[in-house]
């Protein structure tokens, strides 16, 4: 078995522009190494079965989680982390910035949303292959 070149995240970042549309950038066993613009708002969705781990790699990234019947808005930016615990109701927003996500391979950026409810800017995807 060979064993897979380097990425460079900054680099695999300038490769695409897409917002909310994440690239995988190397797998850990089981999980994908994902990264993605963001800008705007994402969804409200749920991940039932897994955590959903956030690093901020530029600029800002909010998350609002629902938990026991109220919101709170957690706000992180460049090098902060953040986990959604599974089963945690949560809508991310961004004025703009790029993030480092870390979770199952297969795992859908939108949850539980059904493909009809989601708007135009996010995809709704399991991530994509980075392309040289």
């Amino acid at each position: 078995m060979t064993t897979p070149p380097p990425v460079n995240v900054n680099a695999a970042l300038a490769s695409f522009d897409d917002v909310y549309s994440p690239r995988i950038v190397a797998r850990v066993n089981d999980y994908d190494v994902r990264i993605a613009h963001t800008l705007g708002d994402h969804v409200w969705h749920v991940h039932d079965h897994t955590d959903e781990f956030f690093l901020v790699l530029d600029g800002r990234f909010d998350v609002t989680v629902r938990t026991g019947g109220e919101e709170r808005t957690v706000v992180l930016h460049a090098g902060d982390t953040f986990v959604v615990p599974a089963g945690v109701e949560h809508k991310p927003s961004s004025p703009g910035g790029s993030i480092l996500m870390f979770e199952p391979g297969g795992t859908s950026t939108t949850g539980n949303v059904p493909e009809g409810d989601v708007p135009g800017h996010i995809d709704s995807t399991t991530g994509h292959e980075l392309r040289p």
